[in-house]
This record gives C-alpha cells, structure tokens and sequence, in this order.
C-alpha cells in the first residue's frame, strides 16, 4: 500500500499514468483505515502459524482488513465524474464485471454509515462494497481524493481462515472459498479485460524502475 500511495503522489502531479495493479500479503497483515484509530490492543502482538501479523495503517478511509486468504487491487485514475458513491459505482464496474465473467453475480451493498462503529470492514456492508445476492460481503473498498484524482483498493475475499477471523475480530465468519476453480492469475486476467473494456483502455504491463522503488521506500511510513 505504500506503493499504491507513490503511485496517487505522482499521478497527481502529472508523472505517473492511471494504474491499476493487484497484489496478495506477506507476511499477511491488518490494515487500519487512515482515520481509524480504535482498535484492540492485542491486534499488536497477533501470530498466525508462529509468524507476527503486521498492523499497518492504509492512506485510504474504512474500517480494519484481515490481509489473509484474499486479493488486494488498486486503481489510480483521475477525471471520474459524479460524488464519492458515484465514483465507487464507476470504478468498480469493472469489478462486478469481471467476476460475472467468471459466473459469480455481485451487487452493491446497502447498510448505512452505521458501519463506523464496526471495527471490521467486512461486518458490513456499505454502498461502496460488493456482496453475493444473499448478502455475503466479498469486496471492500476505500478511497483517497484529491481534486478529481483517486486512489481506489479494495480486498477481494477468497479463501479466508475462519479461526483466525474470529481470533481477530471475535465473530464467526464462515469459511469462504468464493472462487475455488481460477487460479489467482486467471481471476486477475479477468478482472484486468474487465477493466480494459470498462474504461476503453489498453494496459501496458510496466514494473518499478529500481530508482522509482528507492523513492516508494523513502516515503514517511505511515504509523500505527
């Protein structure tokens, strides 16, 4: 996520083009939201199969992410149109598209902003996430602004530990293996023609020059 904030940075100042980019945790980690600032004190010394959970904070808004048995993606664009839930309806068309591509039928959800109080992103569902038709929320989103430039990511759940779930947020969550057949590769790929005939783009697979990863890794960390 640090590079995801690089990459908002330069896009904003005219440097970097839109990106859209999708990448997995290790070792896994909690992430906070930029404004979260409640949370259990014992989410500091969690352990999953003898190694440290990270905590880490996001540059975008919402509530804490479980990084484990899921997808992250990521997209920096500029000149959508519309409000905030506008721009979330937009930018995750190509989501939607995508997994009905692979047969899975996704919608937005409906809860209110009653979520603030839940410190678990995905006990509920707000108008910017997606859920299965019975409700099950399977992709959580947040965003960061500035002007008409955007940072969207998200989590895109798969195939999450349910023990550790309830050790970290002490609620059950059935186990979910929402998409068992593609690999994660096939799942990006349609993810990524989604988008590319969502937005009338063409991407161009470009990664990091090592000068470019230097300036990712100087940014100021953003702290727990």
């Amino acid at each position: 996520m640090q590079l995801d904030r690089w990459l908002f940075e330069q896009h904003c100042l005219g440097l970097h083009p839109p990106t859209l980019r999708f990448y997995r945790w290790s070792p896994i980690a909690i992430s906070l939201g930029y404004h979260q600032r409640r949370y259990p004190e014992r989410w500091q010394h969690l352990t999953w199969k003898g190694e440290p959970i990270d905590l880490v904070r996001r540059p975008t808004g919402g509530r804490a992410v479980l990084h484990q048995g899921e997808l992250t993606y990521a997209v920096v664009t500029s000149g959508i149109g519309g409000n905030r839930m506008q721009a979330y309806q937009t930018l995750c068309e190509f989501l939607i598209a995508g997994c009905r591509s692979l047969g899975i039928q996704l919608q937005f959800g409906q809860a209110g902003r009653g979520y603030i109080h839940n410190p678990n992103c995905f006990g509920t569902a707000t108008t910017a996430d997606l859920v299965l038709p019975d409700g099950t929320k399977i992709i959580g989103s947040a965003q960061l602004r500035r002007g008409d430039a955007i940072l969207q990511h998200g989590s895109i759940q798969l195939s999450l530990d349910p023990d550790l779930f309830y050790r970290v947020f002490e609620t059950e969550r059935p186990p979910l293996n929402v998409l068992p057949d593609p690999p994660i590769q096939a799942l990006t790929e349609a993810l990524t023609r989604a988008a590319s005939q969502c937005f009338g783009v063409q991407f161009l697979h470009q990664p990091l020059a090592e000068s470019e990863w230097q300036a990712v890794l100087a940014q100021e960390t953003l702290r727990v």
